[in-house]
């Protein structure tokens, strides 16, 4: 039978690349529920290309617009926060992609584990920021996060293979963005256009910039602490700038498992939604006669701080992976809007950890507020 597939923020990167894979697989999926914020065209768009069954529109504004296009072909419209959780979470759902960006993603993320759905998984903020609340719903209604980052994919790829021995290390690598080879004082005077200009990786803005960071790598970190029960401490950040091999498990014995593959996001979206099965996308396969040399360097957080305030939230714990990331959110957008300077981004996350109203063993309610709270902190040290 056709796997039945939410997407939630389809017009994104991962969205539609999502899409792409479904589009070469209309015999394996179907799909269900498409949503979005604003982007009201290409989600009218994609829903009567692939009849969708259901669309969310975040924005509740432009709800006619799009209600005005779809319903005539039978496809319903919903608008806000609870109907998307709700959907996301019905029981003709069996796969939930978390495509949304940031913080938002949450919640829907939470309905769909409390409903016992599998998620597809790229909305790393979710379990950075609310890891243990996230992890519980899934143990405890039977649900399961198939991870669509390239490195975490890579990461469960590699422990498929271990036949059941436990890893001593995870190397989870890294690009190096595009100021990898760049000295201080230059990354200290970069725009926003050159932050965007990714040497690998076709992404939306946040996460371009955040690899720029390099708090993306650091959000990664507290990501696979939670998907693979890891304490941070074994997880090693190691700068790749081919981006061939997505990251490597070893074990005891000082075996290492590697898993490469080209830069292409449809390949672990591909796995994610097929699991077990392997399907074909397309993407272009590595040919190791003529691959280019691999490099690796280790991370150098003196350039790159915020990957050092990801580890410092994690040795942390509590509410601070959750403030680090409302912090993030607002210093990259405000980035975004040439309000701020580049290493302004890693300044305000550093005074939201500094100042934190520390909560050790926050509830889900905990990570709501201090969410809101750190956003409007930040939003203060902006003004």
């Amino acid at each position: 039978m056709k796997r039945k597939i939410a997407i939630l923020g389809s017009t994104g990167s991962i969205g539609t690349q999502t899409l792409d894979v479904i589009r070469s697989h209309r015999d394996m999926f179907e799909v269900e529920l498409l949503s979005a914020n604003n982007s009201t065209s290409l989600l009218i768009q994609q829903a009567l290309e692939f009849d969708a069954g259901s669309v969310v529109i975040g924005n509740e504004a432009l709800y006619h617009e799009v209600a005005d296009a779809l319903q005539p072909h039978g496809i319903k419209v919903f608008t806000g926060i609870d109907s998307l959780c709700s959907l996301a979470s019905a029981e003709g759902v069996d796969i939930v992609v978390g495509a949304m960006v940031g913080f938002s993603g949450l919640r829907p993320t939470l309905a769909a584990l409390k409903a016992g759905k599998i998620v597809a998984l790229a909305n790393k903020e979710t379990l950075v920021a609310a890891g243990a609340p996230v992890t519980k719903a899934m143990r405890d209604n039977g649900g399961l996060i198939l991870p669509v980052d390239s490195e975490h994919s890579a990461i469960f790829q590699c422990l498929l293979g271990a036949q059941g021995n436990m890893l001593t290390k995870i190397h989870l690598t890294a690009s190096g963005g595009p100021f990898r080879t760049w000295p201080k004082e230059e990354i200290a005077k970069a725009t926003k256009d050159q932050a965007l200009k990714h040497p690998n990786w076709s992404m939306g803005a946040k996460v371009t910039i955040d690899s720029s960071t390099m708090m993306n790598k650091g959000f990664e970190v507290i990501e696979a602490k939670w998907l693979f029960d890891v304490p941070a401490e074994k997880i090693e950040v190691v700068v790749h700038p081919e981006s061939v091999i997505h990251s490597m498990v070893e074990f005891e014995d000082g075996a290492v498992i590697a898993q490469l593959a080209s830069p292409d996001m449809r390949e672990p979206i591909a796995f994610a939604l097929a699991f077990p099965s392997r399907i074909t996308v397309g993407n272009r396969k590595l040919d190791f006669r003529n691959l280019d040399p691999l490099h690796f360097e280790g991370a150098d957080l003196d350039r790159f701080p915020c990957l050092g305030l990801a580890y410092e939230a994690i040795k942390r714990g509590g509410n601070a992976p959750c403030a680090l990331n409302a912090a993030n959110e607002v210093a990259v957008a405000a980035f975004l809007q040439d309000r701020i300077g580049f290493y302004d981004i890693a300044r305000m996350c550093e005074r939201a950890l500094s100042g934190l109203d520390f909560v050790a063993e926050p509830s889900l309610d905990d990570i709501f507020a201090t969410h809101e709270a750190v956003t409007a902190k930040s939003r203060e040290t902006l003004a």
